[in-house]
C-alpha cells in the first residue's frame, strides 16, 4: 500500500506517523492473539487422541 506522500505529494505529520504505528501494532497484536487462540482450540479439541493414533 502506498503512503499518502506517494499519492498526494504530502508528507505524513509526526502525529499521523505515530497513529499509524499504533494502529499497526494493534493489528499485529490482534492477529497474534487470533493465531494463539486457534492453536489452543486445536490442541484442546485434539486432546490426547493424537498420541493414540496408529501410524
Amino acid at each position: 500500500m502506498a503512503d499518502r506522500a506517494d499519492m498526494t505529494g504530502e508528507a505524513l505529520s509526526p502525529e499521523e506517523k505515530t497513529k499509524r504505528g499504533q494502529r499497526n501494532l494493534a493489528i499485529a497484536l490482534g492477529l497474534g492473539v487470533f493465531v494463539l487462540l486457534v492453536f489452543l482450540v486445536t490442541i484442546l479439541r485434539l486432546g490426547g487422541s493424537v498420541a493414540e493414533r496408529a501410524f
